[in-house]
């Protein structure tokens, strides 16, 4: 029963955004345009699904995006894709609302000039260069400079020195830093990637991540599919996580983990005597285990405020010394695995 009552606290929390987009939506108010933190609504979905015949893609999606990083998690199948074809005007929905920058997605090409697409798919044309290719989107936007604003895009993605060169010869990473390249060319407010590090080395990697996180901070909209875990939880902390097209769970990752209680924290102690302190904190209310883990004590607790508050005394009592106290589970992964599961 913990399981399910949690399941629809996680569901529900930090939902203040959704309640006011469910509420406008019923008073036929289309005018909110402000998140309960005050910044601008910029990504708007309300009641949104996507059915293939009796085959339910997505069901009943709600929430608003404001600018920052955004990551939108689930397995393969989840429904992530269908989502983001449905926000950028790919595919129409079966049933619901879709708005980007206040206006409806479907068939508005002046809105597209305001966002930036980078597909999952390759969609490349191997016979242009680099250059041409990104040129290529310019003039699709009409940018009174397109070679310029091609070489700068390109400059971006650390691409500018090989801008003459064919795509069909470019590795799997430096393809995508080029569908990035053409995604940022007309500096959109609003960026979906799905899958964008996919096939890069780990030194670009860190440089799209950082490239994502600045445009985030100055104000971008930025709405991220990745599977690679560690490298979402750099770039933001907020979360859309997708379990079988319905959503499981939205807003900050770390809030969303408190809401877990029904799960006991992993807390890893270094300290000077493991024997004796393993003892005093099996002793400690709410200890589920504790067990020796490459020379540091690894814990599992029901009670973690309480936890780290009363290790110093148990050290003290054992006459061991605490150098150092971990959560061990506090990350992205803990909540995405607990939520597929």
């Amino acid at each position: 029963m913990a399981n399910i009552a949690n399941t629809a606290n996680l569901t529900n929390m930090a939902l203040e955004t959704r309640s006011q987009a469910q509420n406008a939506q019923a008073a036929g108010n289309h005018a909110m345009t402000t998140l309960p933190d005050g910044r601008p609504i910029t990504i708007h979905m309300q009641n949104v699904s996507k059915w293939y015949g009796d085959k339910v893609a997505v069901s009943d999606l709600s929430f608003a995006l404001g600018p920052g990083v955004t990551a939108l998690l689930g397995s393969n199948g989840a429904g992530k894709s269908t989502t983001l074809k449905m926000l950028t005007g790919l595919l129409r929905p079966s049933k619901g609302e879709v708005r980007v920058l206040g206006q409806p997605v479907l068939a508005n090409p002046p809105l597209y000039r305001h966002i930036g697409v980078v597909p999952e798919q390759e969609g490349l044309y191997p016979f242009l260069s680099a250059l041409e290719f990104v040129e290529l989107a310019a003039r699709l936007h009409h940018l009174p400079n397109p070679r310029e604003a091609a070489r700068a895009a390109l400059q971006t993605v650390e691409l500018l020195d090989v801008a003459e060169r064919k795509l069909g010869a470019f590795s799997k990473g430096m393809r995508q830093r080029a569908k990035i390249a053409q995604a940022l060319v007309h500096d959109p407010d609003v960026l979906f990637l799905d899958e964008p590090l996919t096939g890069a080395d780990p030194r670009q990697r860190v440089a799209m991540m950082e490239l994502f996180t600045r445009m985030g901070a100055a104000g971008k909209t930025i709405l991220i599919s990745s599977h690679i875990l560690y490298e979402v939880e750099r770039m933001g902390s907020n979360v859309l996580v997708i379990v079988h097209g319905k959503l499981a769970a939205e807003g900050d990752f770390h809030s969303i983990r408190a809401l877990m209680d029904d799960r006991p924290r992993r807390v890893r102690v270094t300290c000077s005597d493991v024997r004796a302190l393993s003892q005093a904190l099996v002793a400690l209310p709410g200890t589920r285990s504790v067990h020796v883990e490459d020379g540091a004590l690894v814990a599992e607790t029901s009670a973690p405020l309480e936890f780290h508050q009363a290790v110093p005394r148990a050290a003290q009592q054992a006459g061991a010394r605490v150098f150092g106290i971990e959560g061990l589970d506090e990350d992205l992964e803990s909540v995405f695995r607990y939520l597929m599961s």
